[in-house]
């Protein structure tokens, strides 16, 4: 296996709860009321549905997609769901400095360093709002491909808290058949002081609807017997995707940062095509590159 690169789950397509929208000459995030899913490729600009997204909708009330049946690849919910904080360099998408609010992993100018890392809101390497929660959710959608999954990536600590909180939750209560279990995502709404009492919209996952939490726990006995009497070994797939993610110090690929800039930074991509001509992203560039190096350098070198 090469090393120092991270071997995560194969993708199929994307999941968002928005969209990026052009006006006014700028692309701007919109946020939506429903899901979508779309492929990884991109057509003049907006994102291909995937066929899946279709399927799903004809069935869904007022072709709203607010529900999407899904199952976890991994019976470990850690393994399916990986959240840091994490700060990325905004100038080309890419991961500066990943933690748990314990200790992080810093690439510094003498290489990946391990640090202290006191949360985002007491750092002073991240101040600023550079550093938030980033969050990445693997699920099969169908049974086209069964170790193919489809991402959600999110910077909410709504959506982060109530996935790891369910997922952890039906791992427990299923006897670690998270796997087997028919699960799906469902969209919630609510409004907070933040938000201006105007609602925000996060990503929940419960069992299908209809579905007792003990039904969906006797259905997943029976799949995961089911598995086992045709050979399939869910222990050893885990400990595959455990030791994947292990392998690099940061889950990050080059494929992934357009999808990173587009979703989370992209008055960055906005500023790129309207002012590439004049070099005034080029100087904006340069600045924030000098403003991190200035916060490695005065960074302890090891720890």
């Amino acid at each position: 296996m090469i090393k120092g690169l991270a071997i995560t789950p194969p993708v199929l397509g994307r999941i968002s709860i928005g969209r990026v929208v052009e006006k006014n000459g700028q692309r701007l995030p919109q946020k939506d009321n429903q899901f979508t899913i779309t492929t990884q490729i991109q057509e003049q600009g907006e994102w291909i549905l995937h066929p899946k997204d279709e399927e799903l909708r004809e069935a869904a009330p007022n072709t709203k997609l607010r529900t999407i049946p899904v199952r976890m690849l991994f019976n470990d919910a850690d393994l399916n769901l990986r959240a840091e904080y994490t700060m990325f360099d905004r100038t080309n998408g890419r991961p500066v400095c990943v933690g748990d609010g314990e200790s992080c992993r810093r690439l510094t100018e003498s290489g990946v360093q391990s640090l202290p890392c006191p949360g985002p809101t007491l750092c002073e390497f991240g101040k600023g709002g550079l550093c938030k929660p980033y969050g990445r959710l693997n699920v099969r959608i169908g049974d086209d491909d069964e170790l193919g999954t489809f991402i959600f990536r999110t910077t909410g600590y709504n959506s982060i808290r109530t996935l790891a909180a369910r997922l952890r939750y039906y791992q427990a209560v299923s006897g670690n058949r998270l796997a087997f279990m028919p699960l799906e995502l469902r969209l919630r709404g609510k409004s907070t002081t933040q938000s201006h009492r105007t609602p925000i919209y996060y990503v929940d996952v419960t069992v299908r609807e209809g579905q007792s939490v003990q039904g969906a726990i006797q259905e997943a006995k029976e799949g995961e017997q089911a598995a086992q009497q045709a050979g399939y070994n869910q222990a050893a797939l885990d400990e595959a995707g455990r030791r994947g993610f292990e392998n690099a110090e940061f889950e990050h690929s080059e494929d992934e940062t357009p999808a990173v800039m587009e979703e989370f930074y992209p008055e960055a991509v906005t500023d790129e095509r309207s002012q590439a001509a004049s070099g005034d992203l080029k100087e904006d560039q340069k600045v924030f590159t000098q403003d991190i190096r200035k916060r490695l350098a005065s960074q302890p070198s090891s720890v």
